[in-house]
């Protein structure tokens, strides 16, 4: 069956009539829906039928076949109740998906019924206000700029480079997909977890059962899609799988990774990881398994990350392609000036960039020290440039190949599986081009350029800030005292709002990120109010009442035979309870504090109250766990 059915029709091969002839010879496609991605990165998807699309093309394109009412997606305070359409045109210039249902079975073929899925931007107002076009302006703005300024200063850190040969600019990019996969309905304790992890018992393991057939299958439809994926593996998480009487895997809690080739298209890049997620949810849920985004589904134990790849290289009239960020001999320096310089303008935005990258509270619990997570805004080179080691500690590090030159790019490690890919990566190069500006009006040299970057902490710098330190090839978690950690490279938000007053507090980054109007303020501020609706939101209704229904579960065990251990032990615990969630004359509890300062917009007090919140449900939990056990 697999190869009677088309998975996607590649970006400029056809034009109207041969995609029109295509989709005749596969009469199983039934639907077209047009792709478009709010601020959240929230993907619609609409069934409309194969003949609106034959008869009417263009119209799909020109922004007359579909609205939407914007006000019902993330489009806050752009698309409103009083002014909520959204015209949808769709984009010819990346590859169209076809989405299956294998539940539903065309009689007339015996395939299953597919959606043709064509990305689109879209329009409010008769201004594109979507991520795709966000990223699409931006990319389009660094690459003008760049070509310009490359053309009027020259290159002179660059010898090697003839700047007149100079073409056109390629933008590289890709994500790694980690996620967790578990049996529905079994459970597992977070002990059992921890244990492993610690015990490093589980990374790039062999994997069984369906969880092995689900991981291949996944691994092949990607290449289906055209995606060409490198690999699929075993993460730290999990804990091995348990068999029932008839020898059947039967209680699965797993975290894997699969990857794929880049791509030199970031919009490209951005669709191929929104079907990914897709894929790999499907054919999971087809062998019977739950796979869960996350970023931090299980506290306490590791987190799912998506590493996310980008690099800038030059097209040459020739048509040979040269990468901008390796330096001319890769064995005496790790990267060329403007490789330094684009990770100089990231590490000096990422205050202001941060809200975009980890959004809510769960990406926050991720990035959390002891979990191969980043918690400081640094980087890393590696510690000789004849020997290319990586940095597992910081947030954005280069990747490097001394025998390959067009693989040098920088990873950046804080993006999630829920992260908005589209804005992330026109945001990451908005902030490198601004860096690699500095390197190319400035014409400082290689070695220039990473003696600033390589500073220490109140040393002077022309561009970065003179109080923070911004590389670092020791480890961050195991070499410094947090308190090290906060006074070199700033203090990581804790909670939403403090990410979100990184943006607020730095008006000048904004700015820069602005500009261009590929991410215009006016979207980014909308951007930045959505989250702070989540954050209310999912902290009174979602985080408070999960809470307050673990403190509910912990309550006395040992009746008739308790001891006075066990009496000073569970008192401990229900003061902790009482002051998280009972209301008493002239106290109230916390819980209720929270929700009081939420609904008067007082953020500052929520936010303080949040991390005490947290702070103490781990203590309670800690304390519980010490009274239940002891019992038998």
């Amino acid at each position: 069956m697999a190869n009677e059915l088309l998975y996607y029709i590649p970006a400029g091969q056809y034009g109207k009539e041969g995609v029109l002839a295509l989709l005749e010879q596969h009469p199983e496609i039934k639907f077209v829906s047009l792709v478009g991605i709010d601020l959240a990165g929230n993907d619609t998807d609409e069934k409309i039928p194969m003949s609106a699309f034959f008869d009417d093309y263009e119209s799909f394109f020109e922004g007359r076949a579909v609205q939407t009412d914007g006000s019902s997606v993330v489009l806050t305070d752009i698309a409103t109740l009083n002014n909520a359409r959204v015209d949808m045109w769709g984009d010819p210039s990346v590859n169209w998906f076809v989405d299956y249902n294998y539940e539903n079975i065309d009689e007339a073929t015996g395939l299953p019924t597919g959606t043709l899925r064509i990305p689109a931007f879209l329009m409010h107002n008769y201004k594109y206000v979507d991520s795709r076009a966000i990223l699409k302006r931006s990319c389009g703005f660094v690459r003008d700029q760049l070509l310009s300024l490359v053309k009027e200063h020259g290159l002179k850190s660059m010898p090697h480079i003839n700047v007149d040969d100079i073409a056109d600019i390629v933008f590289t990019s890709a994500t790694e997909l980690e996620f967790w996969v578990k049996t529905p309905s079994k459970s597992v304790t977070k002990k059992e977890l921890s244990v492993s992890q610690k015990l490093q018992e589980q990374y790039w393991q062999r994997t069984h059962g369906a969880v092995r057939t689900a991981l291949e299958q996944a691994v092949e439809r990607l290449d289906q899609y055209g995606m060409h994926a490198e690999m699929g593996h075993k993460e730290v998480g999990g804990v091995k799988a348990k068999l029932d009487d008839d020898g059947n895997v039967d209680s699965v809690l797993e975290q894997l990774e699969i990857d794929w080739k880049f791509s030199t298209n970031p919009l490209q890049t951005a669709d191929n990881e929104l079907q990914a997620r897709i894929i790999v949810r499907e054919v999971f849920r087809e062998n019977g398994l739950d796979v869960t985004f996350k970023a931090k589904p299980i506290i306490g134990v590791a987190g799912s990350g998506e590493h996310t790849h980008f690099g800038v290289m030059a097209k040459l009239k020739s048509g040979k392609v040269t990468n901008l960020f390796s330096p001319e001999d890769m064995k005496k320096e790790s990267a060329s000036s403007l490789g330094i310089g684009a990770i100089m303008g990231l590490l000096k935005h990422y205050e202001a960039i941060n809200p975009f990258i980890s959004s809510t509270t769960d990406s926050l619990n991720r990035l959390k020290p002891g979990f191969e997570a980043p918690v400081c805004i640094v980087t890393s080179l590696g510690t000789n440039p004849s020997e290319p080691s990586r940095n597992r500690t910081i947030l954005c590090g280069l990747i490097r190949d001394i025998d390959n030159p067009m693989a040098t790019r920088y990873e950046l490690r804080s993006p999630n599986p829920y992260t908005n890919t589209y804005t992330a990566l026109a945001l990451m190069f908005i902030a490198a081009f601004d860096g690699m500006k500095y390197a190319i009006t400035t014409g400082k040299s290689q070695a220039e350029l990473e003696a600033e970057l390589s500073k220490a902490p109140g040393e002077d710098a022309e561009y970065l800030e003179k109080d923070r330190a911004y590389r670092s090839e020791k480890d961050v978690f195991e070499d410094y005292t947090q308190e090290e950690r906060n006074q070199m490279f700033g203090i990581p938000p804790a909670t939403v709002w403090e990410n979100i007053l990184g943006y607020k507090n730095h008006a000048d980054k904004v700015a820069t990120l602005a500009q261009g109007d590929g991410f215009t303020q006016e979207l980014m501020d909308s951007f930045i109010a959505s989250i702070l609706k989540r954050w209310k939101l999912e902290l009174a209704n979602r985080l408070i009442p999960a809470n307050l229904e673990i403190v509910k579960a912990m309550v006395a065990l040992h009746g008739d035979n308790a001891n006075s251990i066990d009496a000073t032990r569970f008192a401990e615990v229900n003061d902790l309870r009482l002051y998280l969630a009972k209301d008493k004359e002239g106290q109230k509890s916390l819980f209720t504090r929270i929700a009081e300062a939420l609904a008067t917009a007082d953020y500052d007090t929520a936010s303080k109250l949040q991390m005490e919140m947290n702070d103490k449900m781990e203590e309670l939990e800690a304390k519980y766990a010490n009274y239940s056990k002891n019992i038998f």
